[in-house]
């Protein structure tokens, strides 16, 4: 999935200045970092309750389609569940993060943004409800 408006690298600096990128993974080929993925926490109707956001992830272009992206998300995912997380949530196409179990019942929202883009997993709990907000450096970037 071909995405970019270039305020990955500012929200990312962002995450580390606040202490909010709680995750970091990058995927490296001689030495050159080709994909990157960011968890940091997400409060849902205004509560943080061990969930996180799953981005930015990018992967070099000339590398998209090459299965980078999606073992940055899978790595990333096995990490969060290590670490006690309740679940994950995103932006995103559904036809794209489906695929790794995220999926929209109208549950979380996000602004005004077609609910069926505020994808969730959850693992262990109940599924949450409500708005959801993503760190502040999400702003800032331009998100």
């Amino acid at each position: 999935m071909e995405f970019s408006n270039g305020s990955e690298a500012p929200i990312i600096d962002g995450l580390r200045r606040s202490g909010d990128l709680i995750l970091s993974l990058v995927a490296e080929e001689n030495v050159t970092i080709i994909g990157h993925i960011a968890f940091s926490p997400v409060s849902i109707e205004g509560v943080a309750d061990n969930w996180f956001g799953l981005g930015p992830i990018s992967v070099e272009p000339e590398r998209q389609r090459q299965g980078i992206g999606k073992a940055l998300i899978l790595k990333g995912m096995e990490l969060l569940k290590a670490r006690g997380a309740k679940g994950c949530a995103l932006i995103g196409d559904p036809d794209f993060y489906g695929r790794f179990g995220f999926h929209s019942d109208g549950l979380l929202s996000y602004g005004g943004l077609d609910r069926r883009y505020v994808q969730r997993i959850v693992f262990c709990g109940p599924p949450p409800r409500g708005a959801l907000k993503f760190a502040p450096a999400f702003d800032v970037g331009g998100a």
